[in-house]
């Protein structure tokens, strides 16, 4: 049995949602051949980087790239503003893609190799990445998968009721990626001086991220109120390409460029896209959390602490489970509010907010005893027909919360 673990992306963010399944299978030592399978020398290196002594060792690692001369000058062409690597490297690897006989993947691109090219015997189960409530999460390309591995209640019945996923086509197993949170606090370039610590993580979605019309006044308002520390850590694909372009609602736009006022602000701390932004080194040192739409909310709120939301596209949003995650906190429409957002946000976390803040996180994540990685290995090896051991009767740590991981 060939099980393959795709990572295709321009970053990295997806690799920790779904390598730390293929390492304990690999360490389950059953009948079962594991490969990883990248599309780059940066996705390479956070593969090993993660592996822990695997990779080569337990686990296959091949470095997938385009073949074809058609498509290298494709991409040379296009790619300032498509994904065209992305997309071309599954046409030019086929021979790979059949030789599994599973594919588990992060993402939802990798169906192109059943809708397009045929290979309709490839199972394909999707890890997903990320807990989060946008739209786009539950398509109908969700039921196009063979199995599907959530992390909570919440992830299974959206898919169930809203994209026509079969019950039985779903596992719960909880979130890997909490298994590789480190067991101490994380350190981060800005001093611990006493001053609150904001993290500003906009998303990258022109039609609904924050950053095109407010984020630049996001900026503008620590700048001016230096009694407050900033992360600003957006989506990492915001200011990966000179444009973005985005596919569930068709528009172009560009981030644009951080001017030296920004970059020079001793309170403020940049990161567009360093490995640092994936590991949740910067949702575990905030005090509060400022954003839209990203899935990191949850992933901050594994720690209770105040949250704020700007709603600079003025959706209707009450009731929409696609903003589920606003209950967690005030929403903002003006930056003019930001202020008393924050400061409403933490007077009233306690009474207010925290209580929600727990309610939606375990209906987002159902974790246990036993690390989530192990939960979703079993769930793979039981698709692929292999036995796989229960649990130990008593575990003694919680994987979430407690963590011995490799971040």
């Amino acid at each position: 049995m060939r099980i393959g673990f795709l990572f295709n992306h321009d970053q990295v963010h997806q690799v920790a949602h779904s390598l730390p399944i293929a390492l304990a299978l690999a360490r389950g030592g059953r009948d079962l051949e594991i490969v990883v399978a990248t599309t780059n020398r940066r996705l390479t290196a956070e593969v090993i980087r993660l592996g822990g002594g695997l990779i080569g060792h337990g686990v296959s690692l091949i470095e997938l790239g385009l073949t074809k001369r058609s498509s290298k000058l494709l991409a040379a062409t296009a790619e300032a503003v498509l994904p065209a690597t992305k997309l071309l490297v599954y046409s030019d690897n086929l021979d790979f893609f059949r030789s599994l006989d599973i594919l588990v993947v992060a993402e939802k691109t990798s169906l192109i190799l059943k809708t397009r090219y045929g290979l309709k015997d490839l199972k394909i189960v999707h890890t997903r990445h990320g807990a989060g409530d946008r739209a786009i999460g539950f398509d109908k390309a969700s039921a196009g998968f063979d199995h599907v591995l959530v992390s909570g209640r919440k992830i299974r019945d959206r898919l169930v009721h809203e994209t026509g996923v079969a019950p039985e086509k779903i596992s719960i197993v909880g979130y890997p990626k909490f298994d590789l949170l480190p067991g101490k606090a994380t350190t981060h370039p800005l001093l611990d001086d006493g001053r609150p610590v904001v993290l500003y993580n906009p998303h990258v979605s022109p039609h609904l991220s924050s950053w095109y019309e407010a984020g630049r006044q996001v900026l503008d308002w620590f700048v001016e109120h230096d009694d407050h520390n900033l992360i600003f850590a957006p989506h990492v694909m915001l200011f990966e390409r000179p444009f973005v372009a985005t596919i569930d609602k068709l528009r172009l736009d560009r981030a644009g460029r951080i001017e030296e006022r920004y970059l020079r602000a001793p309170n403020i701390h940049i990161d567009l896209g360093s490995r640092a932004s994936t590991t949740m080194a910067y949702t575990q040192r905030a005090d509060l959390y400022l954003g839209d739409v990203s899935s990191q909310v949850y992933e901050f709120l594994l720690k209770p602490r105040p949250c704020v939301f700007l709603n600079s596209h003025r959706f209707a949003w009450t009731g929409d489970p696609n903003f589920g995650h606003w209950r967690t906190g005030p929403v903002i429409e003006d930056v003019a509010d930001l202020g008393a957002a924050m400061s409403r946000s933490r007077q009233e976390h306690e009474a207010v907010w925290r209580p929600v803040q727990e309610a939606l996180f375990d209906e987002s994540f159902d974790l246990t005893d036993e690390p989530s990685a192990e939960r979703a290995a079993r769930a793979v090896a039981k698709f692929a027909g292999q036995a796989w051991p229960d649990p130990p009767a008593a575990v003694v740590r919680d994987a979430a919360r407690t963590g011995t991981g490799a971040f």
